[in-house]
């Protein structure tokens, strides 16, 4: 689906409208989590996850933590729902095998980087990566999902759109109130915009911690200086990637925005290539969205590769300290819970 403009800033009229509605989800989400205890696995657990539907840079967030486990020698295995996928897991993801249909885009860009495992029922995901060698569990998104203990939480945010209007689902993108999420989170990662940076950027929220960062494009964006480009996006917020792209000196002469993980036709990019072509421009999308293109697709279109770069890495080396030096809690529960669903 494609986020309504009144979940980025309208606080009256249809949010209030829908207000009853948010507070029937937010109840049965503080109904859900109050219903589980949290299972102890074993290993360290490290949650990258979001407040809001959607976007924030979770992924990237957790690539850039799994990279610095590497340096430490630790065999991290990355735990996903798959969101888009219709593999209910736990599987194991192979790029050579699957495809965005299968397990969902994160999952293929995460298994370039380390072990991934999609898994609707993250207990048995995490059961899986142990039993396959993971002595860290680094879980991209599942930060509502109360079904494993967590030991660091890191909320990752993306500064030019925060909580948005600060509402609630559907009434805005909150998945819950900030002031209950941030009470389970040992920091937030506030993600710098391409164009305004990391204005007015607090210190504490809710006395959590705030640590800042930002998508950085890779040495493969030289080759786009000069040159004209027709954009395209299906991503949360597809016009955070064009301004990324003008950020950097790209001619973006045309864009085209789809809905968040879009699944592309084969003739909806050929209508692409064919624009792109009349306006003699390179047709150029995210990681994300290149890995949703049919095979056959793939090689008339470029990327714009991008990682996360932490400013504080003393701070984020604290987080990780933190994490591979935490206990088992006092109790080690075994109890039952839903689908992640």
């Amino acid at each position: 689906m494609r986020a309504p403009d009144y979940w980025a800033e309208g606080r009256w009229g249809l949010p209030t409208l829908l207000s009853p509605v948010a507070a029937l989800y937010d109840a049965a989400g503080r109904m859900r989590r109050a219903m589980v205890t949290p299972l102890y696995v074993g290993v360290p657990v490290f949650c990258v996850g979001n407040i809001v539907a959607g976007g924030g840079g979770k992924t990237p967030t957790a690539m850039a933590i799994a990279q610095r486990l590497h340096r430490r020698n630790r065999n991290v295995h990355f735990l996903t729902r798959g969101y888009g996928g219709r593999e209910s897991g736990p599987t194991l993801v192979s790029v050579a095998i699957h495809t965005a249909e299968d397990v969902g885009d994160e999952a293929l860009l995460l298994a370039h980087v380390s072990a991934t495992w999609v898994a609707r029922d993250r207990r048995a995901g995490a059961r899986a990566a142990i039993a396959a060698g993971a002595d860290v569990i680094v879980m991209d998104d599942g930060f509502q999902n109360p079904s494993l203990h967590k030991d660091i939480c890191l909320i990752a945010v993306d500064a030019g759109m925060r909580f948005g209007n600060g509402h609630v689902i559907p009434a805005g993108p909150l998945r819950e109130t900030v002031a209950r999420g941030l009470t389970r989170a040992d920091a937030v990662l506030s993600i710098a915009d391409p164009l305004r940076g990391q204005k007015d950027t607090p210190a504490k929220m809710n006395g959590v911690p705030v640590l800042t960062g930002s998508l950085e494009a890779g040495p493969e964006a030289l080759r786009l200086n000069g040159e004209r480009v027709f954009a395209f996006a299906g991503i949360a917020r597809p016009q955070k990637f064009f301004d990324s792209l003008r950020g950097l000196g790209v001619d973006v002469i045309a864009e085209h925005a789809f809905a968040d993980h879009h699944r592309y036709r084969g003739d909806e990019i050929m209508t692409l290539v064919e624009q792109a072509a009349t306006l003699e421009a390179i047709l150029v999308t995210t990681e994300k969205d290149f890995v949703r293109l049919p095979a056959e697709a793939q090689s008339m279109v470029e990327t714009l590769p991008v990682s996360l770069q932490f400013d504080d890495d003393a701070a984020i080396d604290q987080l990780l300290d933190r994490l591979l030096e935490s206990k088992p809690p006092t109790s080690v529960p075994a109890t039952s819970v839903p689908s992640d669903g």
